[in-house]
């Protein structure tokens, strides 16, 4: 019984304080409302100036940002430009390598194609300058040859050789294809006492003779000369009158040239 006493008059005393707070006391909100106002007494609001403070710091993080970014990209551009003048550079250097080593190439071309031009003259000037024959008077057979009362042109008609083909055996006639010195020789043989006579001839005129004489057995003689010649010039032999030579398989009496050395203009006007 004294337990319900006690609860009924909690309760009264709970409705007392509700009663009164309703009357004349504040809410909830009001309550609530007071103690912040009365916080903020205490401690005044500090929202505009931490604002103030925290835009400033963000301009400021903002600002440094943005410096090392331009920063960066400056020094990136001069690195960048840089980089490019070093390969304009190498390329330009490339260029002058290629254009060098073509140059080069060329010139080896050259020198190539000269060289090969030089052989294919040398080798002509080499062919030009093969001019020899040798020959004597009978093919076949044996006997005299004079004497006869006016000279007479030999014709050597077995020929031993002919490089050039300046020598023609059916006129007996060496014609030079090519200026230049050349050497020439004769050989007669006989039997006395009817003197061995034969003259070495430059177009028409008598250059050197060989000659032998004795009133019997064999006879035999030699000469020889080196005439400058120019193209066209020709040279032959011609028995001397009233004289004689004989020839047979052993070849006596021969005839024979060949060049020396070709000769130019400046040269040939030093002589």
């Amino acid at each position: 019984m004294k337990g319900l006493v006690c609860l009924l008059l909690l309760l009264e005393t709970f409705v007392c304080v509700v009663q009164h707070q309703v009357d004349g006391g504040l809410n909830e909100n009001e309550i609530s409302q007071q103690l912040r106002s009365e916080d903020g007494r205490q401690n005044p609001p500090q929202t505009d100036t931490l604002r103030d403070e925290a835009s400033t710091d963000s301009q400021q993080n903002y600002h440094l940002f943005f410096t090392d970014i331009h920063a960066a990209l400056r020094e990136l551009t001069a690195t960048v430009t840089e980089q490019k003048a070093n390969i304009r550079a190498l390329e330009t250097r490339l260029r002058e390598q290629q254009t060098f080593i073509l140059e080069e190439m060329n010139k080896k071309n050259d020198e190539i194609s000269n060289l090969t031009l030089s052989q294919v003259e040398l080798r002509k000037e080499n062919r030009d300058r093969e001019i020899a024959f040798s020959a004597a008077l009978m093919q076949s057979g044996y006997g005299d040859i004079g004497p006869f009362t006016t000279e007479i042109t030999l014709t050597y008609r077995n020929v031993f050789t002919n490089i050039g083909n300046a020598y023609n055996p059916i006129t007996g006639v060496f014609t030079a294809p090519l200026k230049g010195a050349y050497m020439f020789r004769v050989s007669v043989f006989g039997i006395g006492p009817t003197s061995a006579t034969a003259y070495i001839y430059k177009n028409g005129e008598r250059v050197v003779s060989a000659y032998a004489r004795q009133a019997k057995d064999y006879l035999n003689s030699s000469n020889g000369v080196v005439l400058i010649l120019e193209v066209g010039d020709v040279v032959y032999v011609r028995l001397w009158p009233n004289t004689r030579i004989y020839d047979g398989q052993s070849n006596h009496n021969t005839f024979s040239g060949f060049l020396l050395f070709p000769l130019r203009e400046q040269e040939i006007c030093r002589m």
